[in-house]
This record gives structure tokens, C-alpha cells and sequence, in this order.
């Protein structure tokens, strides 16, 4: 329990998708601070004893539940929400799966996968990944956001212009986001807790894990903000860069292309190197490489990078 949280919103709280007719759970004045608990991306539907048969049983409906929403007072469209993210509480627990039809390589990994992921919440040392390696962990929340203007229920899968499934890694404890109001109250909600994601997320999903997350909610009136912005409070990969990268790249004029092939080098490179089956190297990528762009000039092609951290086998 957060004894500087003016509130608590608990995670029987939450709902799916977004829609600006969702009755408050919570009505706050700005400044306030607020002790969310939240689900993971699935709702609960893995836990320790979880095998990859569940895989395909996930139900859709029950993704990506979200704590709220919080109806900010004065807050009004043209306004911008202030949120500062004060802490993680991790429960311990993970899950990473290669869910068919889904993902950057689905059609080449078209068999469900699963890993449960067991770390210390308290230390949040590395984590073990069964099949080798050890990923440094960095708490975040996959999906916040604050309703749609448009009426009707709307998807969480996809990140919109006002938030939601952004799965922005450096959401962390210390950020500071911004989010575009484009409703009365604004109707904040967040969830999809992560303890480590690449950039990318590239199998589609990280290690998805319950948390709670406490946060500050301000209110920037007339901010004209056009979709969200972020400060962090320092450098956002020191948990990583400690041993270098290995970096396998593709080249040409499409950018998507490009990024698949720098993906499929590097599940063949961590396959060959470290006697990964190529499913298990795919779904560490998602959890701890990044992919990068870097050259967007150089006519008719492009140069997209994916970066493993070496720490992980060292």
C-alpha cells in the first residue's frame, strides 16, 4: 500500500478497450497521486503452471485489461495530462508466448510457444530464461492512455494518437508522459505491466507480469499536444550496454521488410551461437533486443538494425 497515494483504484477496476462512456471509477483533482494495481496483458489467464496448451485457448476478449478510468477534474479537450510514473511493485511472476498470427515473423512462427518467467520483485536481478541466457529487467506499463473522442467501444490493441498500447519500454519509473485530452475529464487508465520488453517487442509480446504502479496526474491546460511526448529522468539503456551488442541488420526500400530481415538474422545467429531453438531466440529478441533505424536518407534503400544485448550470455 502506497501511503503517500491519495487513492487506490484496485485491479477488479479495470476494463477493456477504450470508450469515452465508461463510467469513472475515480473522479481526482490534479496533483493528486494515485496507487494503481494492474493486470498483466492477459488478464491472468497464465500463471506458474501455465504450459504452451493454454497458448491457443487464450481468450482475446480478456486482453490487455486496463485499471480506471480516473476522470480528472477541469481537464477538458486541448488540455494535456501530466503523468508522472513514481514506481513499480512487481509481483514476481511472467509470461512470454509466440501466439500464433502474431508478430513480427507470425508466418514464419506459426506454432504457439510458451516461458513462465520466475524472478526476485525485490531485487529485480536478472532473470533466467530457461532455454540460456539472463535478462536485466526494467519495469514499465505497456498500455496507458486516456480516452478516444470518437464514440463506441475502440480496441486497446492498437497505440492511438491519445495513448493506450504504446509499449514504449522507457515508461518507467521517473517518466514523465504526456498524453492529449480529447475528452471531458480526460478518463485516464493504464495496464499491460511489463518486467522487460525490447524495442519493438518484436513476437508481440514482453514479460507480460502483473504489477501495481503509482502515479501523479497533472493537468497542462491548453497544451495543443498532438500525441504523446516523454521525459525521462536519465539514460534508458544502462541496464544493457554493459557488455555491447550484436547487431544484424537488413537493407532495402521497405522499412517493414528491412526490419524483418534484421530480426530473422538475429534468431539465426542466437540459434547458432547458442544452440537456441529458433522459437526460443525469437521470444528473447522481443523481451530484450532493439530494433533501430538507422538510415532513413540513403534513396532507394533503408538500414534497419536489431541489437542484442551481450550481457544476457555473459
Amino acid at each position: 500500500m502506497c501511503v503517500k497515494c491519495d487513492y487506490t483504484i484496485h485491479r477488479a477496476s479495470h476494463h477493456f478497450g477504450w470508450n469515452r462512456d465508461f463510467e469513472p471509477i475515480l473522479t481526482v483533482k490534479p496533483g493528486s497521486t494515485i496507487h494503481f494495481e494492474c493486470l498483466d496483458s492477459g488478464g491472468g489467464q497464465f500463471d506458474a503452471s501455465s504450459t504452451v496448451e493454454h497458448v491457443p485457448a487464450l481468450d482475446f476478449d480478456k486482453v490487455n485489461p486496463v485499471t480506471g478510468p480516473v476522470y480528472v477534474e477541469g481537464a477538458m479537450p486541448g488540455d494535456a495530462l501530466k503523468v508522472t510514473l513514481r514506481h513499480f511493485e512487481p509481483s514476481g511472476l511472467g509470461w512470454t508466448a509466440n501466439i500464433p498470427g502474431f508478430g513480427l515473423l507470425a508466418d514464419q512462427f506459426q506454432e504457439p510457444a510458451l516461458h513462465i518467467w520466475k524472478y526476485d520483485a525485490a531485487s529485480m536481478a536478472p532473470a533466467l530464461y530457461g532455454p540460456g541466457g539472463r535478462v536485466p529487467l526494467k519495469p514499465f506499463a505497456g498500455t496507458i492512455g486516456v480516452a478516444p473522442a470518437e464514440p463506441g467501444l475502440h480496441s486497446v490493441v492498437p497505440p492511438r494518437r491519445v495513448g493506450g498500447n504504446l509499449d514504449i519500454r522507457d515508461l518507467a519509473a521517473g517518466t514523465t508522459l504526456y498524453l492529449p485530452v480529447v475528452v471531458e475529464g480526460a478518463l485516464f487508465s493504464i495496464g499491460d505491466t511489463h518486467a522487460a520488453q525490447g524495442d519493438g517487442e518484436v513476437c508481440g509480446t514482453a514479460i507480460e507480469s502483473r504489477m501495481d504502479v503509482e502515479a501523479t496526474i497533472e493537468l497542462v491546460k491548453d497544451a495543443r499536444l498532438e500525441s504523446p511526448r516523454f521525459t525521462t529522468p536519465g539514460p534508458v539503456t544502462r541496464h544493457l550496454d554493459e557488455k555491447g551488442y550484436e547487431v544484424t541488420t537488413g537493407v532495402g526500400p521497405d522499412l517493414m521488410i528491412a526490419a524483418r530481415e534484421s530480426v530473422m538474422r538475429m534468431v539465426d545467429l542466437l540459434a547458432a551461437d547458442h544452440g537456441l531453438k529458433p522459437v526460443d531466440a525469437y521470444m528473447l529478441c522481443s523481451v530484450c533486443g532493439d530494433l533501430r533505424i538507422s538510415e532513413i536518407v540513403d534513396m532507394p534503400n533503408w538500414v534497419v538494425s536489431f541489437y542484442f544485448p551481450r550481457i544476457v550470455f555473459n
